[in-house]
């Protein structure tokens, strides 16, 4: 295993302990509750620490906006 996945998996599972005990807020301070929101937040703490893993792909509802 790579060092930055090792860094990753270890960041995505502080958050999702922190959730679990009702400590995780997203950015504008309400609580987390749901287990993808977790995991994207330990994801974007990885990257921030300088992990290489790859950026977030755009939603699906706004490239259907953007072509219409």
């Amino acid at each position: 295993m790579s060092k930055s996945s090792q860094l990753a998996s270890k960041k995505v599972e502080k958050a999702m302990h922190e959730m679990k005990r009702g400590k995780l807020k997203t950015g504008s301070g309400k609580k987390v509750t749901s287990r993808k929101q977790a995991i994207a937040i330990g994801l974007s703490q990885a990257r921030e620490e300088g992990a290489d893993i790859p950026e977030k792909k755009p939603s699906a509802k706004k490239s259907k906006k953007n072509k219409k």
